[in-house]
């Protein structure tokens, strides 16, 4: 019997151009798309500013200013009220000498530029994660659709065998009924499934700006790796490599120097403080006056009470420190926590994978075996369908299960900071163009 619908891989690989990507290839079209991705560059770049700005309190400021006036005076003087125009400039540089709360702030200055650089390394472990969770997951539904077309193929022979036993006399109208129930359900989640695709693989097309094209499928059968080393030794790495404990280390270190620089709010400072100016004033009278003044010298300023405000600015710097602290703790316990589970994740994994594909193995022999059955009246037409939708979800679980370790290789990577664009070759070893297998 024909199927009722068109083969749905078929028409998805036709509404696409038909060159390979693998995952590196997807990772680089995400790399000059995404959106997100672009604001972190930006981002960082805005962040190597903070530097130079902490720096800029170090440096001398100098001004230029000038000024340009029309005067009236009443006076009793001979000649009566007199008008003039009178105009001047000045130029004025101050040099910090010491400025406690200026050599601090350069310091912070420092660590705010680190962690601009951090959170775009965070950013792009990010980006990694989306794309491979993006790719597999289109595959997975391609997997899907494939394994229901061809469940629906065996149906369908299954359907037409019961038809002909029900003309000559030797079956029910029930063993039809249950392969046409069977074969309609198949077509349901066939065309559940090619939605779930269309879905993923427009939030593909989101990440790269482009169709996705034919992806490298997973290679049959993938011989799959456990993790190196112990749990504990992941978590430990995590809790010094860490990205987002990493920032939280630096913010803690941001926040022990806001307590440095309030106290630094009671102490003198000193400056190194020079000027010119020339002031000229015309029609004074009879008068004509010029001024031409140069000064250099030293500036020395003692604060003495402010109002409380910098005794203020130092208990909140402080309450600010312990936040940090707390937060970095819990940045630390988190990122082993991640370590631990994308651990287990990927041991388990390997676990599941071997499991599973020794369950498809029997699944296969039990409906050899049980399509033998029906051959000798021992079966019937019903279990012979069980058996195949047993197929199909051993087929399903088995792919997914397969996806599932590759993304806890790389999330385990990521959880302890050492995830890289690199990282994904090693994954596309895993990948080929679905033709070449």
């Amino acid at each position: 019997m024909p199927l009722k619908s068109l083969p749905l891989v078929l028409a998805v690989a036709l509404a696409y151009p038909a060159h390979a990507a693998n995952l590196s290839d997807v990772y680089r079209d995400a790399q000059a798309y995404d959106a997100q991705y672009a604001a972190a560059r930006a981002a960082r770049a805005a962040g190597r500013e903070k530097a130079e700005q902490g720096r800029a309190g170090l440096l001398p400021q100098i001004d230029l200013s000038g000024n340009v006036s029309r005067n009236h005076v009443d006076s009793s003087l001979p000649g009566g009220d007199v008008d003039f125009t009178g105009n001047g400039a000045s130029i004025n540089a101050v040099q910090p000498l010491f400025r406690k709360q200026n050599w601090v702030a350069f310091e912070q200055a420092k660590n705010q530029t680190r962690i601009a650089e951090m959170q775009f390394e965070l950013a792009e472990q990010d980006l990694i994660l989306r794309v491979a969770q993006a790719y597999f997951d289109v595959l997975q539904s391609q997997d899907n659709i494939a394994f229901i077309q061809a469940q629906q193929a065996a149906i369908a022979e299954q359907l037409a065998a019961a038809r002909r036993n029900f003309e000559v006399g030797t079956a029910t109208i029930t063993d039809t009924h249950e392969a046409q129930a069977r074969y309609d359900l198949a077509e349901a989640q066939a065309i559940a499934e090619q939605n779930t695709l269309n879905i993923r693989l427009r939030a593909l097309e989101k990440l790269i700006g482009k169709p996705a094209g034919a992806l490298d499928a997973l290679i049959e059968p993938a011989r799959l790796k456990a993790a190196t080393g112990d749990i504990d030794e992941w978590a430990e790495r995590a809790a010094s490599g860490n990205l987002q404990a990493g920032i939280q280390r630096i913010a803690k270190a941001i926040a022990d120097q806001e307590v440095e620089r309030s106290r630094a709010g009671h102490y003198p400072t000193l400056d190194a403080v020079a000027g010119y100016s020339v002031n000229n004033n015309q029609n004074f009278g009879a008068l004509q006056a010029d001024m031409r003044t140069a000064s250099i010298g030293l500036q020395l300023n003692l604060p003495i009470y402010q109002g409380g405000l910098a005794s203020s600015r130092v208990r909140e710097a402080v309450a600010n420190q312990e936040k940090a602290r707390q937060d970095l703790e819990a940045a630390a316990r988190d990122a082993g926590l991640s370590a631990r589970q994308a651990y287990l994740n990927v041991e388990s994994g390997v676990a599941r994978v071997r499991a599973l594909e020794q369950a498809l193995v029997s699944s296969r022999a039990q409906l050899d075996s049980t399509k033998l059955g029906l051959s000798v009246g021992v079966r019937t037409n019903l279990d012979v369908l069980n058996a195949e939708q047993q197929v199909l979800s051993a087929r399903r679980d088995l792919a997914g299960a397969r996806y599932a370790w590759l993304l806890a290789g790389l999330a385990l990577k990521a959880a302890v900071g050492t995830l890289a664009p690199l990282d994904l070759d090693e994954v596309d070893q895993y990948l080929k163009p679905a033709a070449a297998q």
